[in-house]
């Protein structure tokens, strides 16, 4: 699902944060630090979700779910950005990302999986593609608690839906193995572009085939029960 969603007014706080405050806190190297200066115009921190604002319980892992909003200065945003804020955040966090050129604006929802007090890295983050700001957004997503809200938030941002029945925690593992069986695909197809001999082709186009069919498995929405 790409759309966004409409955040409860009742949850609204709009505070601007310095940007030096975050990488501060966040014991940003130079690298990172340009990035932040490089790449944001400002971060809001605009929603806050929780028992008070939403009317949810407290889960047993997630009580609150904050939301930034990241104003970019260019058109992308590295993801060590956001982690370097996760670090310095304790509980979880939804990100937007907003960008714009004067003739067109965007928007994109961004996050990785993250218990209270949990560290992430660059490569845990999932977005939703960019989505214009004139697209409607959706109403908050009914659930029991803030585990169920914020398990639903995340859901939405995987590249491949949740299987039926299918546990979160269960299908962030197999997105896991879809990303790292994509890296050894590319890392195979690329030995094959260069591999002189014959036998050690057949060899590779073999693993690549393997490999291949096991993504195809991995990435279908609703697989047969094959026992």
């Amino acid at each position: 699902m790409a759309d966004l969603i409409q955040w409860p007014e009742t949850a609204k706080v709009d505070r601007v944060i310095p940007k030096e405050r975050l990488y501060a806190e966040a014991s940003a190297g130079t690298a990172l630090k340009q990035r932040f200066v490089g790449e944001v115009q400002r971060v809001r921190w605009a929603y806050k979700l929780g028992k008070e604002s939403v009317r949810l319980a407290p889960g047993e892992a997630v009580t609150e779910i904050q939301v930034f909003v990241l104003d970019l200065k260019g058109s992308s945003l590295d993801n060590s950005v956001l982690a370097a804020i996760d670090k310095t955040i304790p509980s979880t966090i939804i990100f937007e990302l907003h960008r714009e050129d004067g003739l067109w604006a965007e928007q994109a929802m961004a996050a990785a999986y993250k218990r209270a007090g949990g560290k992430t890295k660059g490569t845990d983050y999932f977005r939703t593609g960019w989505i214009s700001m004139d697209r409607p957004r959706l109403p908050l997503p009914v659930a029991l608690d803030m585990d169920g809200l914020y398990d639903q938030l995340l859901g939405r941002l995987l590249p491949h839906p949740i299987r039926p029945v299918e546990e979160l925690s269960d299908a962030l593992d197999r997105m896991g193995r879809i990303r790292g069986l994509t890296r050894e695909i590319s890392a195979l197809e690329k030995k094959l572009r260069t591999e002189p001999q014959l036998n050690r082709k057949f060899e590779l186009r073999k693993q690549i085939k393997e490999h291949a069919e096991v993504l195809t498995e991995l990435t279908d929405p609703a697989p047969t029960n094959k026992e």
